[in-house]
């Protein structure tokens, strides 16, 4: 009862719902599944722990540590500033490699 009401709803939807696939048809997918390529690695995430490492980082990278270490010791102050100049400073690192990367 439920089902015949369903179908009368959605006849469509539920109709597509019912159908099953052959066995030729799945394996077929699964064939096409198996010959996609896979995803390249990510390096973006090397990237920019390579640039929170440099030189050219560590001022903000310093300034922000000092910032969380005040904020443990109980510090009423929150490190939005500091995380945000590392942050950009990272950015600024990462991308001209990136996109070297990706053409």
């Amino acid at each position: 009862m439920l089902f015949k009401a369903l179908e009368e709803l959605f006849p469509t939807v539920f109709a597509e719902e019912q159908e099953e696939e052959s066995p030729e048809v799945e394996e077929e997918q699964a064939e096409e599944e198996e010959e996609e390529e896979e995803e390249p690695e990510d390096v973006k995430p090397q990237l920019e722990e390579e640039c929170a490492q440099s030189a050219k980082c560590a001022s903000y990278k310093h300034h922000l540590e000092e910032c969380a270490a005040r904020v443990a010791n109980g510090a009423n102050e929150n490190c939005v500033e500091e995380f945000f100049h590392l942050q950009h400073c990272i950015d600024e690192c990462v991308a001209p490699k990136l996109f070297a990367t990706l053409q």
